[in-house]
């Protein structure tokens, strides 16, 4: 009997238990709805007979911002840009950020979580990206990503620090995952390449024109025809000579005597 009830007990406690696992902070919950600003650590157990325990990840939080659609330095707005900001949260401050800041600010996840200041980070970090991509021209957005995500790191920082809570969140990543200009900006730029190759194209051709122009000019005057003249009568004359000419191409100044007019 006495095992049976010791092994009840056991039971009893471990249904009534929770743990904290890594990564999480717990607060208590008593029967009174108090939250306790005692932060529970990670690998403790606590019992939730009487009360509650509700558990808060504090590591590489990662808030998606998808399709956002920025207007660049150019008065363009971008197609699309997805980004990741990754943060994480002073284990010390997760029952003074529960109690004291608005509820609105944070999130609560599909696995019972709650994940502090989630929804305040997608704002502050939305409104930071907005501003680091209207920094560059839209065609400049793609490879300035890593001077977007260094302008949007530098903007929530800032904005953390203005609101104290620099020592309780630290931004650990900003990743921009995707970034894609508008279609009639991509479209003008490719037209403005294509006319750039066909420029390049014509006045290579005018060079090539021109120079052959000089060529002929140069090969028209009387003194490089006197010159070709005596060179193709010299080249007969040793093909006569090595008897590689059978045909004799007689000057038309030849007289019938053998003389030359």
């Amino acid at each position: 009997m006495k095992k049976l009830i010791t092994l009840l007990l056991v039971a009893v406690v471990a249904v009534g238990c929770t743990r904290i696992e890594t990564g999480e902070v717990g607060l208590r919950v008593g029967f009174d709805k108090q939250v306790a600003l005692q932060e529970l650590s990670p690998g403790s157990f606590n019992q939730v007979i009487i009360g509650d325990v509700l558990t808060f990840p504090v590591r590489d939080i990662a808030v998606n911002l998808d399709d956002l659609r920025p207007q660049t330095q150019d008065n363009s707005t971008l197609s699309e840009m997805d980004m990741t900001v990754i943060y994480s949260i002073n284990p010390a401050a997760v029952g003074e950020l529960y109690t004291a800041k608005a509820r609105a600010f944070h999130a609560e996840g599909e696995d019972g979580d709650t994940y502090l200041m989630f929804n305040y980070m997608v704002t502050v970090a939305r409104t930071a990206a907005y501003k680091a991509a209207a920094k560059f021209p839209a065609m400049d957005s793609v490879r300035k990503r890593d001077e977007i995500e260094s302008e949007t790191t530098k903007l929530v920082q800032e904005a953390l620090k203005a609101e104290k809570l620099d020592t309780a969140l630290t931004l650990t990543k900003v990743q921009v995952r995707a970034i894609t200009p508008a279609q009639t900006i991509i479209d003008t730029a490719n037209d403005a390449i294509a006319a750039q190759n066909r420029l390049v194209t014509v006045k290579k051709q005018v060079e090539i024109a021109e120079q052959e122009a000089k060529r002929q000019e140069l090969l028209s005057r009387p003194a490089n025809i006197a010159y070709m003249k005596a060179q193709a009568e010299l080249n007969i004359s040793e093909g006569v000579r090595d008897g590689k000419v059978s045909t004799i191409v007689i000057p038309s100044q030849l007289t019938m005597l053998g003389g030359v007019k």
